[in-house]
């Protein structure tokens, strides 16, 4: 990690994640598609985003089921490669995404799997920073939030949801509300990166 936990969340290159996979077992499952998008000064950036493919030879009902044919999986990158070119986009960025602890442990085992080593950024769960938001009193006159899924939380920023369920499109989404997250947070005082990306413990 090359960011100080001091550093302002101005200056922090975000690197919104999202992945869809064939499972929910990381040591086992396999990436079908991945969806990136950069956030730097609370802007999202468009020109700096990323988006894969991944071939994946079997298990072609839990590729399907994210409306990817089969036809289009055999034609992606292999995982290698893939995950090459992630980890070029990447660079020192924080991850962030909507529960992102699965989609991390996922990019890790494939990391290992295929070259020997896990990820060394930081990450930062946005279901987290919505809680501790909530704890600090950002929502204060609202209902305790229930909801847990992304589309939970655009429910709660009125984002319509668009593109749903594709790595891009969930990537994207996930960087709308985080950019929310981001101004509530400069309004209670979590400005840094460090007081951004607390853990949750309930």
């Amino acid at each position: 990690m090359t960011w100080p936990l001091e550093t302002p969340n101005e200056q922090v290159r975000f690197v919104v994640l999202d992945s869809e996979t064939t499972g929910l077992d990381p040591r086992k499952d396999r990436i079908v598609t991945i969806g990136a998008v950069a956030v730097v000064n609370h802007e999202i950036l468009l020109d700096d985003s990323f988006e894969a493919m991944v071939k994946v030879a079997y298990n072609s009902s839990a590729v399907t089921v994210h409306g990817v044919t089969r036809e289009e999986s055999l034609a992606g990158l292999e995982e290698p490669d893939a995950l090459q070119q992630f980890l070029a986009y990447l660079g020192d960025g924080v991850i962030v995404g909507h529960h992102i602890g699965h989609d991390v442990e996922t990019f890790n085992a494939g990391y290992e799997r295929q070259f020997g080593f896990r990820m060394q950024n930081l990450s930062l769960d946005t279901m987290d920073l919505t809680l501790h938001l909530e704890r600090d009193g950002a929502f204060a006159g609202r209902e305790a939030i229930r909801q847990f899924s992304l589309d939970g939380l655009c429910a709660l920023f009125d984002i319509t949801p668009h593109d749903r369920h594709t790595a891009a499109g969930d990537a994207f989404m996930t960087a709308l509300v985080f950019q929310r997250l981001l101004r509530l947070a400069a309004r209670h005082g979590r400005t840094t990166l460090g007081r951004l990306a607390e853990p949750f413990v309930p």
